[in-house]
């Protein structure tokens, strides 16, 4: 591109190159100011969500025999780096105490949602092979444990906390377990459904005290309540989904975006199987995995 000359007086050369000259200034300060509102802005909005999520160790992890999920969480800002394993599976016991271990935390509670009737919880174990460690399920499952919670108790490790929310009528039991609400807390907030709310589906409620109008009451009252962008973790997935929104579950969810008497009709006809591991599985976990304590024991020593 060529360059463009303009022949101008001298004089009239200067006035133009300081009104330029001005402009240029007062437009670089603009855009200085405005960069800085955004910095403030975006350093503001990073702050409020991490504030209390750099704290908190989470890892998500799978039993693929069940497809069950189990969570652990730690605050790793406290001394201690205290954590939680919520719905720990007996067959993978020594993989989770394995990575317990590795990342210097220290367990305090084994927790389940619910009574499960497609495995065995590892409560049991765990607390036999870590002394110290105590067990953490809703006083209306009417299993055995060290705490039976009820709606609205906190579940403290370190800083952070687990609020506890009622959502029955996959079982009379079930809760949900969510974390804090604060600005030392996880940012977006975090669900873990267990089987009230699965990915895009729900639990089924035709056993253990089930009802399908009740869930879904305890899912729109308890869960599509909190904030839309908080994250959903259920305690199964069959398809290779991890996570999900609060969001996306009122948009999408298959079963629970219909009204309730759709649901009911909807639940009322899924005509699954019977679950092959409940006769085993639910008698164990009323005693929270406390099925035969000696063999657990002679187990942890060898």
């Amino acid at each position: 591109m060529l360059p463009i000359r303009l022949h101008l007086p001298a004089n009239r050369a200067l006035r133009l190159l300081s009104l330029f000259t001005r402009f240029d200034s007062r437009q670089t300060e603009a855009f200085s100011a405005e960069s800085k509102v955004r910095s403030v802005a975006m350093a503001s909005y990073s702050t409020a969500a991490t504030e209390g999520s750099k704290r908190l160790l989470f890892r998500q992890l799978f039993e693929k025999e069940s497809s069950t999920y189990t969570y652990l969480l730690a605050d790793m800002g406290h001394p201690e780096k205290p954590a939680v394993l919520i719905d720990p599976v007996d067959k993978t016991v020594d993989r989770d105490l394995s990575l317990i271990r590795d990342l210097g935390v220290k367990l305090i509670y084994a927790m389940n949602t619910h009574v499960h009737a497609d495995h065995v919880t590892g409560t049991g174990i765990i607390k036999v092979k870590v002394p110290g460690v105590q067990s953490v399920i809703s006083k209306a499952s009417n299993a055995k444990a060290d705490h039976l919670i009820d709606q609205g108790d906190k579940i403290n490790f370190g800083d952070l906390y687990l609020e506890v929310r009622a959502t029955p009528g996959h079982t009379l039991g079930c809760v949900t377990y969510v974390t804090g609400d604060g600005l030392n807390q996880p940012n977006p907030r975090i669900a873990f459904t267990g089987d009230a709310v699965l990915i895009r589906g729900c639990g089924r409620t035709d056993f253990q005290g089930g009802s399908s109008r009740q869930l879904y009451q305890s899912v729109h009252s308890q869960i599509f309540t909190l904030p839309k962008e908080t994250l959903i973790y259920p305690a199964h997935d069959y398809k290779g989904f991890t996570v999900s929104t609060v969001e996306e579950e009122m948009l999408y969810n298959p079963r629970l975006t219909k009204d309730e008497e759709t649901f009911k009709s909807i639940m009322e006809n899924l005509k699954l199987a019977y679950p092959k591991m409940i006769d085993v599985a639910v008698p164990a976990n009323m005693a929270c995995g406390l099925q035969d304590v000696a063999v657990k024991a002679e187990a942890a020593a060898s």
